[in-house]
């Protein structure tokens, strides 16, 4: 069984940089199908990033030019690296993996997903 495990959350000022870390165990060949989603209070959940089944890269429209995805296969981790952080990055970011749905929709990428992480807390205020 597969359990994600986030890592590398906590406070930083604006314009501050942090970088998460989802470390995969059990069993997942690859990166490809994860991906970060960010819980902001009275929001609704939102697919920051992810790496879709064909190894495309997809950012939502508010983060994009400003985080990067990347992950290293061999140790079955996905890294999320925030810089130029905004106070409305705030939040609670969870990492997610196997999607057995995925799609296109205006030209964002949507996935749903089976196997999802506790999610870590990333607050960013001076």
């Amino acid at each position: 069984q597969v359990h994600l495990v986030e890592s590398g959350g906590g406070l930083v000022q604006p314009g501050g940089s942090l970088r998460l870390s989802c470390a995969a165990s059990g069993g997942i060949p690859s990166i490809k199908g994860m991906g970060w989603w960010r819980q902001v209070p009275g929001r609704v959940r939102e697919l920051v990033a992810a790496i879709a089944s064909d190894d495309e890269l997809n950012y939502s429209d508010s983060v994009k030019g400003r985080f990067t995805l990347s992950g290293d296969n061999a140790k079955g981790t996905m890294y999320l690296q925030m810089i130029n952080l905004r106070p409305e990055d705030t939040g609670v970011y969870t990492c997610a993996a196997e999607p057995p749905v995925e799609r296109y929709t205006d030209g964002h990428y949507m996935a749903r997903y089976n196997i999802w992480g506790q999610g870590i807390q990333v607050t960013v205020s001076s």
